[in-house]
């Protein structure tokens, strides 16, 4: 990450999303450890060797952190016209589309990433392909930006289940077509 786009996303995050330090902790420090835990992979134990703060400062900082990074997500993955009032130019203009997709607003699929899971739940998160993965269910449009994302899920759980928990679950604001629109699921494999 560039230092701009660092200096703009610790600004966001500051004026929009409630980020904040303390007197001994910068909010840019705190927005370093968190990118540092997430984009390394690392713990809590390696980022307080690399800050050099007690256990408990890096994983309250990280908390805080990931409460911004997830109140920004909210911000930024969604639909550009939540009303889905246009047909996307990608099916409007081709013949081969327009009368099997002219409805569709985008496209889903599931993807495993591996997961750093305690010991006593690790069960539920063996996939198939034995190691401990979360089932990520993301949403993309046309124009292959994502209006949806559900994370956390164990390796075990099945595309279905997700998905049925993001349309009866109105608080996760899954990008519903509109009222009258009939919803057709189509699995390509």
């Amino acid at each position: 990450m560039s230092k701009r786009i660092y200096i703009d996303l610790l600004h966001k995050l500051e004026v929009d999303h409630e980020l904040q330090g303390s007197q001994r902790t910068t909010t840019r420090e705190v927005l370093g450890l968190t990118l540092y835990i997430l984009a390394q992979g690392g713990s809590i134990r390696l980022a307080k060797e690399r800050f050099q703060h007690s256990t408990e400062t890096i994983s309250r900082y990280f908390s805080k952190g990931l409460t911004s990074l997830l109140l920004l997500s909210a911000e930024v993955i969604k639909p550009m016209d939540p009303q889905f009032r246009e047909i996307p130019a990608e099916i409007r203009c081709d013949a081969r589309y327009m009368p099997f997709f002219k409805d569709c607003i985008g496209a889903i699929d599931g993807t495993h990433v591996d997961a750093r899971i305690p010991v006593e739940d690790q069960v539920r998160y063996i996939g198939r392909h034995g190691t401990t993965t979360q089932n990520i269910m993301a949403v993309c449009d046309f124009n292959m930006c994502f209006t949806f994302a559900l994370a956390g899920w164990e390796g075990t759980a099945h595309d279905s289940r997700i998905f049925a928990r993001a349309l009866g679950d109105n608080r996760l604001n899954f990008p519903h077509p509109p009222q009258g629109t009939q919803i057709k699921i189509f699995k390509i494999i």
